[in-house]
């Protein structure tokens, strides 16, 4: 392929365009936010889990409370009934007896109870200590996960505005190749590598290798506006004062 010395020149500058794009590219791949927000996010989980986990032990000893709330009032009104039907007139001596020993046993019973539901109260507020705690972590880990998130959009929004300006810049340059030689450098480029790079100093500024004698033999003896390739690499080798020819 041949193109004109000038439009090869100019394909550095499209080269250049490019390689800001790929830069862009990857700061947007590689933005320390999406790490972040991965983690924040792990954490987030792992926060709600312990609310809920907090919470369905909280729920789990609110309902044993509530039955022994039940339990201990029923032995006080079986108590209350006892006790009623002892201060009656009449009472047999044996009945009596009988009234007496469930009122000691019910006592006893009510007793137990008690100490259980007390038990069970103290460590419902032991659950609700670490229930309001989870639940504040709980908030920092979403303030933290927004602000990250915040951040994200924010660099985004300036690699869009940058890419962006970058892809305006690549326009006029593209119209004002020949449409061949950008053919053959898109088809270059899509390989992920450069389409084009420099031949400074006896070397491929795509690669970084440097020529070997034939190779520069060659390139001397090649015609000004003949296309030429890096065998190594594929990109297309523009020269310039800067060769070292």
């Amino acid at each position: 392929m041949n193109a004109e010395p000038a439009a090869q020149q100019r394909l550095l500058q499209l080269a250049d365009v490019d390689a800001e794009l790929n830069r862009i590219d990857h700061r947007r791949r590689a933005m320390p936010e999406l790490a972040e927000i991965t983690e924040a996010e792990k954490i987030l989980r792992e926060r709600k889990d312990a609310v809920v986990s907090a919470e369905t032990s909280a729920r789990d000893l609110d309902r044993e409370i509530a039955r022994l709330e039940r339990d201990v009032e029923g032995v006080r009104a079986r108590a209350e009934r006892d006790q009623n039907l002892l201060a009656g007139a009449g009472l047999p001596a044996k009945q009596a007896a009988d009234l007496q020993h469930e009122l000691e046993t019910l006592a006893r019973r009510q007793g137990v109870l008690e100490d259980e539901q007390l038990e069970i109260m103290e460590q419902r507020e032991a659950v609700q200590t670490n229930l309001d705690a989870a639940q504040g972590e709980l908030a920092e880990a979403e303030r933290a996960l927004a602000d990250a998130q915040t951040r994200r959009d924010g660099t985004l929004a300036d690699l869009e505005a940058a890419e962006a300006g970058r892809r305006r810049d690549r326009e006029p340059i593209v119209d004002g190749l020949p449409a061949d030689l950008v053919k053959l450098y898109e088809s270059i480029r899509s390989r992920g590598g450069p389409g084009a790079a420099m031949l400074r100093a006896r070397k491929c500024g795509a690669c970084r290798l440097e020529l070997d004698r034939s190779e520069v033999s060659q390139i001397r003896a090649a015609a000004p506006d003949e296309v030429l390739r890096h065998e190594e690499c594929g990109a297309i080798m523009v020269r310039t004062s800067e060769s070292g020819l």
